[in-house]
């Protein structure tokens, strides 16, 4: 007992530096309760309430860019080691980290770039939890939803943006068909001169930069038909007449799943008062005409998804995604005569084989192309200086979130 003890305050202190509290259905989290665990089940003792995972994602890539090979070499895709489990029947932990990222402090909630999620969860009855810690921000649709060494390549709006915040939620789940949350994180991790530039002229830091987001999650038809829908709110900044300069982000996904057959549809749209996604600014200050931030951007994201089972170990899947990025403030730039606002469109294709060796252990050997197409306006090749360009990687490897608890 006294051994037991020790073994909870040495958890316990792991993932002090943030505390939360998150849902029962946990983002990003994989299926990893039917495999068997490298240490046997029954040898793990006074362990039982407490899984440890190493995410993995390995690979050897073979890279092109415009359809010119470039080199091959192998590549931690991806290294996440997660600690989760229970230190009381009503208290929950999870921390993860991630060891492909630098471990680098941010300015805002002091915890470093590496640390996805450090967070406690308080079930306060059959249908209701609060959290509080660095999270997943439970941000709509299927894309993000999933852990993340099962992702060969992400659309632009999740790739550049912060997905894991700290704040606080709370869960409501009336029935098996519906859960609603709803969080108050903070806006962002790193400064807001560190993310708007330091030179930004129209627009100061907010006081309150705080972000709102609510989610339903619906279970529909005996399964068939689920739904991640989510609305957020972020309060960015506030321009020279002191108006609220605000992220308005939209994620609807939609999944249909047929037994062989499953199909995902994901679309995300963000309007940006500031430009936070950055792929619009990053093309306006390698042409020289601005080197901050430009204000009024959207971004119009569609991810689909669609995987046949051909045998109970082997699945096809086939991923596609467009981006489109528009500057509605591209008026602001005296050479664009036309007034067009289109900047670009990414467009992304993956066909993949993915292999189930074994049926106690959850493990995939994938062999894929990720392919990207980057496509730019008249306007930003003429005024912008941009030129359209693609990329190409065949791969070949495991993934695996592998049960060390």
């Amino acid at each position: 007992m006294k051994s037991f003890k020790s073994i909870k305050w040495i958890l316990l202190f792991l993932i002090l530096p943030a505390f939360s509290w998150a849902q029962k259905t946990e983002r990003q989290v994989g299926d990893t309760t039917k495999y068997k665990t490298l240490i046997p089940e029954e040898k793990q003792g006074l362990l039982k309430n407490v899984s440890v995972i190493a995410n993995m994602n390995f690979a050897l890539r073979n890279e092109f860019v415009d359809n010119e090979y470039t080199k091959t070499r192998f590549r931690n895709e991806q290294f996440r080691l997660e600690i989760r489990g229970q230190v009381h029947e009503k208290v929950y932990f999870r921390f993860r980290d991630r060891y492909t990222r630098a471990q680098t402090s941010e300015s805002i909630d002091n915890l470093s770039r590496s640390v996805d999620l450090a967070y406690l969860r308080f079930d306060l009855s059959e249908k209701f939890s609060l959290s509080a810690g660095k999270m997943c921000a439970d941000w709509g649709a299927w894309e993000f939803d999933w852990n993340p060494i099962d992702i060969y390549e992400y659309s632009d709006i999740v790739e550049y943006a912060d997905n894991f915040l700290t704040g606080v939620g709370a869960t409501f789940t009336p029935n098996a068909k519906h859960q609603f949350t709803f969080q108050v994180l903070d806006s962002r991790t790193k400064s807001f001169d560190e993310l708007y530039g330091e030179s930004q002229p129209n627009f100061t830091e907010s006081k309150v930069p705080l972000a709102f987001v609510a989610n339903w999650r619906g279970n529909l038809f005996d399964g068939k038909f689920k739904t991640i829908w989510s609305y957020s709110l972020f309060n960015e900044a506030q321009d020279l007449d002191g108006k609220s300069a605000n992220m308005n982000y939209i994620a609807l996904g939609n999944e249909l799943n047929l037994g062989k057959f499953r199909f995902i549809y994901d679309l995300k749209w963000s309007l940006e008062d500031l430009d936070r996604t950055t792929v619009v600014s990053e093309t306006i200050k390698a042409s020289g005409l601005y080197d901050y931030s430009v204000a009024n951007t959207t971004y119009v994201g569609h991810w689909v998804n669609f995987r046949y089972r051909i045998t109970p170990k082997v699945d096809f899947t086939l991923v596609g995604m467009l981006d489109i990025a528009r500057w509605k403030n591209s008026d602001n730039d005296p050479s664009n005569t036309t007034g067009e606002t289109h900047i670009r469109n990414a467009w992304g294709y993956i066909p993949a084989i993915e292999y189930y060796p074994w049926s106690d252990l959850n493990i995939k050997f994938f062999a894929n192309w990720v392919g990207r197409v980057y496509k730019y306006s008249d306007y930003a090749k003429t005024s912008l200086g941009a030129s359209d360009y693609t990329t190409g990687r065949f791969t070949v490897g495991f993934i695996s979130p592998l049960g060390i608890l």
